[in-house]
């Protein structure tokens, strides 16, 4: 029988949570998730007027897993147990309202095993990369994501113009009640993308009256501003719960943090500004860049003068990313709701859904040119004169430097919104003799919308060689050029419009098969269709000008069958010395898509207690992750780029080579094949009797990650030396190889391929669309020690958790050596070490964040990055609970107490291993009604 809540009472959020999730292949599986292992102990509840329902430990869990026998714990599709040999990382509401966190993604950096742990996520608003992915053990190269984002364990709908990712952001920390993260590979559970692990956010269901909170923070040059309002009803047989959100925050432009400085001569490093600038800078009689000498070889050369004076020998040097966006402008509105009925003693409804818009405004620095102009000669005309040239010596020809400033303003504003929604109804019918039939929808949609606005630099480069004042820039002074001929290179932007779509059906049988003396043993099977499609339209032209622009549909099915098997040896009936509990458990699943193919995948895990104070755990799977819709079929950013010249040029080639054209294929692949990864790990958790409330748990993990999808690095001189990407170009390629390579692709900067060989044809053909390249071997140990302590005025929580890694080691390219990243660019070592206790109604936390430092290759002036560590400080006080105060809450957060900045790096960001807003104050009421 489905049991059904008692009125009033408090439930676990994910109990019944089957909710608005959106698309994806392995939403199936995932939309089984409920609570789940939390690895860290709570302390106890911080907002008891506001928070419904308090997650816990593993033993909390598991209570609730015997009380409630409709739970499905991340990664298992069984009902009522817990994930054999799995660890799980949890994050309960009580420990999301300590973070302070204003969104999802900021949640995430609070987890080590997450890649972007210890920075300030960045959704930039761009056309590539507009949201953060996470991604557990930072697997993730530029095909996608190794990590799978659920929602109450159905995917989500992807953001953005040219890739598919889950946007995180969508979820408002309010509507969270727990977020699991399974650091193992899980496709034989749920699919694709499952290799680093799953993240599932859970959401709340129950909820009784009326809440409210609002927060306002503030740091240096930035204030941020959320709230939430949710209503709620719970009749016993059924709720309602409805919450919308709000959140805003500031930009920061570089200039208003040093640490972003380009100039670095001062602390011994680089000096990484501009000669792009205002005023600008003139190189007269400039190197001819096929010859390395003067274009007029007969005449003195390359000497800078720097404007406005044209001063000669001097230079104008600028930080061309100061009044660019550090963080941008964001403004986000979510509406949630989620619904639960039982319509029988057998049959139980629930839906979920969410809307949920993201405006980003970004401010970026300012374009600028370099380009040649020329003026009269004594020796007649040499080049297109244009009338305002100004000579400074017998030379013709200069190359200038300029940004548009003075006549455009310092920066250029792009603005981009993200709209998305999902709704997931579900149905549960008890069968009797334990057996549950679980039938499942799930639908999404994003629209995607990037004005990401700059400059025409093909106008600016021709009205450098305008003949006439009213069709010329004048480099000199820019505010004397005509109107007109600034407003067409003002008139320019990239244009981006994507709308994602994903549709899924899901059915579940789950039971007792038959009764050993260890327990029952439990059978999952079902089946899922999941269906996602891609419209996406790109234009890089003059503003609302969309006549060239670039259309693309694609879209793909996934057909999935899939099982899991419990089978316990030892339990609570036939426990003896040595063996208090042993587990085994077997899952499988095939998923075969309609343009990849098929990917089978298993798993097995067993759970072993020795001792009542003892648990020893262990998996081992294979896990995939098929590339993405944008990733190959999708054309909108598919092309052959024709290059005039050769830049990129294989060791010992005549400097002639450079005159002659260059064909680079860019964007998606449609050969590209699935990902994959073979993972296994080993742990245990020790709950010493002998310490109450000590909790120790240890995990040591396994990943070797192969296929990886990847843009080979054509820019790099290894791109010629080594052998393993020799299938990735041809030299001196003939017309037929030319024509068949590019096919049917768009052609940017040439008429056609034919043309490129009046002269004698290209020196290079390179694909550098994205490519099956690379592999990863990654191990490393996760930790937890927690120890909550109740004492006569309240509690104690202490606690320290992290990641440290034993082993990276990474292969370029098929064949290679695998390079050790641990000797650069990769710390061992992530840790959140916290202390905090309760004293009544007053609860206070300090938490320290540390990010290991690490060796450093390639830069001259530095061979390591520093380490990096925060300190985060959480209060909270519930005012007495009576008259207008009852029900009230009052909180303050401190980020980054002692306003550390990030490790400094002698790179042009500046800096590097973690990212911060600076000290960041943040006050906040609750209040429940």
């Amino acid at each position: 029988m489905i049991k059904r809540p008692e009125t009033n009472s408090v439930l676990s959020p994910a109990t019944y949570a089957l909710r608005a999730g959106v698309s994806a292949a392995a939403v199936a599986i995932a939309a089984m998730a409920g609570p789940a292992f939390a690895q860290t102990t709570p302390a106890q509840p911080v907002d008891g007027a506001q928070i419904d329902s308090a997650s816990g430990n593993q033993e909390v869990i598991l209570d609730q897993i015997a009380d409630e026998g409709d739970i499905i714990v991340t990664g298992t599709l069984l009902r009522g147990v817990a994930p054999v040999g799995t660890n799980v990382v949890s994050v309960n509401r009580e420990d999301i309202l300590k973070t302070g966190a204003a969104s999802a993604n900021d949640l995430l950096a609070n987890i080590p095993q997450v890649g972007n742990f210890g920075t300030v996520p960045v959704g930039t608003g761009s056309f590539a990369l507009p949201i953060v992915r996470p991604n557990i053990r930072n697997l993730a190269a530029a095909g996608g994501s190794s990590t799978l984002v659920l929602l109450n364990g159905h995917r989500m709908v992807g953001a953005g113009v040219l890739q598919t990712t889950v946007d995180p952001s969508v979820l408002p920390p309010e509507v969270i009640d727990r977020v699991e993260v399974v650091p193992d590979g899980g496709s034989a559970i749920y699919g694709s993308d499952a290799i680093g692990g799953v993240i599932n956010f859970i959401t709340r269901n129950r909820f009784n009256g009326l809440a409210a909170n609002i927060r306002y923070g503030f740091a240096d040059n930035y204030q941020t501003i959320d709230g939430s309002l949710t209503a709620g009803k719970d009749w016993g047989s059924g709720s309602l719960l409805v919450t919308y959100a709000y959140a805003w925050h500031d930009n920061i432009q570089n200039r208003d943090r040093d640490y972003t400085n380009a100039d670095h001569s001062g602390r011994g490093g680089q000096d990484f500004r501009s000669q792009v600038c205002s005023p600008g800078n003139v190189i007269d009689n400039p190197l001819n860049p096929l010859s390395g000498v003067p274009i007029l070889s007969f005449l003195p050369g390359n000497i800078p003068y720097a404007m406005p004076g044209l001063v000669r020998g001097a230079v104008n040097k600028c930080d061309t990313n100061a009044n660019s966006d550090f963080y941008p402008r964001e403004e986000r509105h979510t509406v949630f709701a989620s619904l639960t009925q039982h319509l029988s003693d057998h049959v139980e409804f629930s839906a979920t859904a969410y809307w949920s818009r993201r405006d980003t405004t970004t401010l970026t620095q300012q374009p600028g040119i370099t380009g040649l102009i020329w003026g009269p000669s004594i020796f007649g005309p040499l080049g297109p004169i244009n009338p305002y040239f100004h000579g400074v010596s017998l030379s013709p020809v200069q190359s200038v430097s300029i940004s548009f400033d003075d006549v455009f303003g310092p920066t250029v504003t792009s603005k981009s919104r993200f709209d998305s929604y999902g709704v997931t109804p579900s149905f549960k019918f008890d069968l009797g003799h334990n057996w549950q039939l679980r039938t499942e929808a799930n639908f999404g949609r994003s629209d995607n919308l990037v004005l990401d606005n700059t400059i025409n630099t093909t106008a600016a480069t021709n009205a450098l060689a305008g003949l006439t004042k009213d069709t010329a820039l004048n480099p000199y002074n820019l505010k004397e050029t005509n109107a007109a001929v600034l407003a067409a290179i003002r008139d320019f932007q990239n244009y981006g419009h994507a709308v994602q779509e994903l549709a899924e059906a899901r059915v579940v049988l789950d039971g007792s098969l038959a009764r050993l003396p260890g327990g029952d043993i439990r059978l999952a099977i079902g089946g899922e269709y999941h269906y996602e499609n891609l419209r996406s339209q790109i234009s890089q032209s003059p503003r609302g000008d969309l006549s060239n622009s670039i259309r693309s549909f694609s879209s793909r099915n996934v057909k999935s069958a899939f099982a899991e098997l419990l089978i316990p040896i030892f339990g609570a009936d036939n426990a003896v010395a040595g063996l208090r509990q042993l587990n085994l458990s077997g899952s499988i699943r095939h998923d075969g898509y309609s343009d990849q193919g098929g990917s089978t995948n298993p798993k097995v895990g067993v759970t072993w207690k020795p001792v009542d104070q003892l648990t020893i755990r262990g998996n081992y799977g294979t896990s995939f992750h098929a590339p993405s819709l944008a990733d190959t079929t999708s054309t909108s950013d598919s092309r052959a780029q024709i290059l005039l010249f050769s830049p990129f040029r294989a060791g010992g080639s005549p400097t002639a080579e450079l005159g002659r054209p260059t064909i680079v294929l860019a964007g998606g692949n449609p050969a590209l094949k699935p990902e994959t990864a073979h993972t296994w790990s080993a742990g245990f958790d020790w709950k010493p009797t002998i310490a109450p409330g000590l909790v120790v748990s240890a995990t040591y993990y396994n990943v070797n990650f192969k296929d990886a999808i990847q843009v080979p690095p054509f820019t790099s001189p290894i791109f010629f030396s080594n052998p393993g990407y020799k299938s990735f170009y041809t030299l001196n390629p003939t017309l037929q190889q030319s024509l068949a390579a590019v096919g049917s692709l768009p052609l940017n900067g040439a008429p056609s391929i034919q043309s490129l060989y009046a002269l004698g044809g290209p020196y290079v053909l390179i694909d550098a669309r994205r490519n099956n390249i690379g592999a990863i071997k990654v191990s490393g140990i996760d930790f937890n020690v927690n120890y909550l302590r109740p004492t006569g005025f309240g509690s104690i929580n202490l606690g320290v958790s992290g990641t440290y890694t034993l082993s990276r080691k990474n292969q370029a390219v098929k064949g290679d050596p695998f390079s050790d990243e641990l000797k650069n660019g990769t710390g061992r070592l992530a840790l959140v070490a916290n202390a905090g206790g309760t004293i009544g109604d007053f609860t206070a936390l300090a938490k320290l964040n540390y990010r290991d430092g690490y060796p450093i290759l390639g830069l001259p002036t530095q061979s390591r990055i520093s380490s990096f560590t925060t300190v985060d400080l959480f209060f909270s006080y519930a005012l007495p609970d009576k008259g207008a105060l009852k029900g009230t809450m009052l909180t303050l957060n401190v980020d980054n107490v002692f306003d550390r900045d990030p490790p400094y790096s002698d790179t042009l960001a500046g800096y590097a291993n973690g990212s911060t807003l600076g000290r960041l104050v943040s006050v906040g009421l609750r209040k429940k009604f």
